[in-house]
């Protein structure tokens, strides 16, 4: 019996019990489509981060106060980073590879207009800000040195903080909003700009100076008044000179902060390539994690495919002792099951991947600007291992169909 005529056989013993073959493959169908729609959709939040981080700005240092591995925030010195470092890190003398320096507090504040209110964060910057992070102000301008300077209360604000707090056709720019109870001038509104570090969104966002901040909402100062900062971002001149950049900071943060040769930094720098590393790491083992569980379903279907073809090979033996009488070898006998169980898992596979991209798709449709990610490897390697399952759990109803004696076959009721 050629090839061709032993997948046609076997497709229509498929179809001779169709509900029986279509519950057989759900265990297939089901673990596959998990294996897609988790590997798809971990991979889109992987590419979302990365596009997330990227559009923050190129090359981009993150200083942090404290070392990140000391422990839980509660147990370990944060360490200080101030205003003055960086205006240091800012000097093209002592760090000639950074282009651009944007210290920033951060706070959670009420923000409240005409009966409508919202919670936010608040991000005290300079006017450098927006030449080490990409993005522009929509509407209006952004902070200037002279509102650093002069401790100005003015703020602009983000683009969903726009949206709750006044009317689509409405003029927001020389309105009075309420930050905690401060009145504040807006002057302008930013770009649509989603996730920030941390996974903060950028649209809910108020920017207010640094300076005023510090006076007014949050007052973090050191023992000898120097404004305290709880990141410092640099802007490196080029991607290739990263590690040239980073050890200068750190050079000149060592000696700023009086640390021995010996010493503990206490402080942290990471580059824009780190964090990205870090979340695909991240997602990347839970995905794996994930679809690890999902392969459960598809080693449950294939003892599901076991178990029908033996009863198949049962149901069969009159028909297998007939088809040895007539000159049927155990190899042919052999072949046609083993074809019955691969069709079996492979279809249910196909159906299971397109189940698993469709929900994928679906799924995504509901978070802006995100889509997932269905790889032609994923695709490939459920389909090669539905056929494997097929395969291993069909050999030993096929080995037990091909042994049949054809006279106890053929007398068999």
């Amino acid at each position: 019996m050629s090839f061709y005529e032993s997948v046609r056989v076997a497709m229509l013993a498929l179809a001779a019990n169709k509900l029986r073959s279509i519950l057989t493959m759900l265990g297939i169908i089901i673990g596959v489509s998990a294996v897609i729609a988790l590997m798809s959709i971990g991979r889109g939040v992987e590419k979302f981060f990365v596009e997330q981080f990227t559009s923050l700005g190129a090359n981009l240092l993150y200083v942090f106060p404290g070392q990140l591995s000391d422990g839980p925030p509660g147990e370990r010195d944060l360490g200080v980073l101030t205003l003055g470092d960086s205006y240091a890190i800012g000097n093209p003398l002592r760090v000639p590879d950074v282009s651009a320096v944007a210290p920033e507090v951060r706070g959670n504040a009420l923000v409240a207009r005409s009966g409508n209110d919202m919670n936010v964060s608040v991000s005290g910057v300079t006017a450098s800000y927006l030449d080490a992070l990409s993005g522009e102000a929509a509407i209006g301008v952004f902070l200037t040195d002279t509102d650093v300077e002069e401790r100005s209360r003015v703020v602009v604000i983000g683009s969903d903080v726009f949206g709750k707090l006044f009317e689509p056709d409405e003029d927001p720019l020389e309105q009075t909003i309420r930050v905690n109870n401060i009145l504040f001038r807006v002057i302008g509104v930013m770009e649509e700009r989603g996730a920030g570090v941390g996974g903060s969104n950028l649209d809910e966002m108020v920017f207010i100076p640094l300076t005023t901040v510090q006076d007014r909402l949050f007052r973090r100062r050191t023992v000898s008044g120097e404004y305290q900062v709880d990141i410092i971002y640099a802007s490196v001149v080029s991607e290739d000179r990263m590690a040239f950049a980073q050890g200068q900071i750190a050079a000149l943060l060592r000696e700023r902060h009086n640390i021995s040769f010996s010493g503990e930094d206490d402080f942290a720098i990471i580059n824009q390539s780190d964090l990205i590393s870090i979340f695909g790491d991240i997602l990347g083992a839970l995905t794996l994690f994930l679809s690890a569980i999902a392969f459960i379903s598809l080693v449950v279907g294939g003892i599901g495919i076991m178990n029908i073809m033996l009863v198949s090979v049962t149901e069969r033996t009159r028909e297998i002792g007939l088809r040895k009488a007539v000159g049927a070898k155990r190899r042919n006998v052999l072949s046609q099951f083993l074809i019955e169980a691969v069709t079996l898992a492979l279809i249910g596979g196909m159906l299971g991947i397109a189940l698993g991209a469709g929900g994928a798709v679906a799924a995504t449709s509901f978070v802006d600007n995100f889509s997932a990610v269905v790889g032609l490897d994923a695709i490939a390697i459920s389909i090669l291992f539905s056929m494997a399952v097929g395969l291993f759990f069909g050999i030993y109803p096929a080995y037990r169909a091909s042994r049949l004696n054809p006279i106890d076959a053929l007398r068999y009721e």
